[in-house]
């Protein structure tokens, strides 16, 4: 029964890709309908820098410091396991998550059906030329190649339910404090980026703390 609430909530998922105020994908917090009630358990896709969970009913990843869902034919990202999810681009997805296997996405789309199990979905069918021309160097993506996996942030395990951090701010304090690694690819420096400048944002409008 550990992941009834994640199965109940897939039902509620939104039909289309959400995006607020016309914002910059990434940057814009967005309910996907699901909900992961406690730290998922996280295993390497085997020959891969990427986690994922056997036991949980989503396409549901852990890459280079950031979590990663699959869902409504989109990719979002948090650092958090139970978000807030950012709508990430498909142009800026990173290819080590591109490309594993079929057989790892637990919800797979129906697009899916009749791909090998053991070969990396079709994106190139799915998402067109333009995409396939920013992706097709040899040199992007090599798994003889992959840098190590990140370190599993075990730290958020604490934290389900009520004590669960919804906000940006709480979470970036924990993590700083919990979860010295330090992101490779653009997409998840960018979102580490922002919870800092948040952070700096709020300060300066407070301006000086009096003594």
């Amino acid at each position: 029964m550990r992941y009834l609430v994640i199965v109940l909530s897939l039902f509620l998922a939104v039909a289309m890709p959400a995006c607020a105020n016309g914002q910059r994908p990434g940057n814009v917090s967005v309910g996907i309908g699901i909900n992961v009630p406690v730290f998922p358990h996280l295993v390497l896709v085997p020959g891969y820098p990427v986690y994922y969970d056997p036991a949980i009913g989503l396409n549901y990843f852990f890459y280079d410091g950031l979590y990663w869902v699959f869902i409504s034919d989109s990719w979002y990202a948090s650092s958090w396991y139970n978000g807030p999810w950012g709508l990430v681009e498909q142009y800026r997805v990173p290819l080590y998550i591109l490309r594993v296997p079929v057989r790892y996405y637990r919800q797979p789309p129906p697009y899916f059906r009749g791909w090998h199990a053991d070969a990396p979905p079709r994106w190139d069918e799915r998402w067109g030329r333009d995409w396939e021309r920013q992706h097709s160097e040899p040199d992007q993506w090599s798994r003889h190649r992959a840098p190590e996996p990140a370190p599993v942030p075990d730290y958020q395990r604490k934290y389900s339910g009520e004590r669960y951090p919804r906000d940006d701010e709480r979470q970036r304090i924990i993590r700083s404090e919990n979860y010295r690694y330090q992101p490779r690819e653009p997409i998840a420096q960018e979102r580490f980026r922002q919870q800092g400048k948040s952070r700096s944002r709020e300060s300066s409008e407070r301006g000086p703390e009096r003594r």
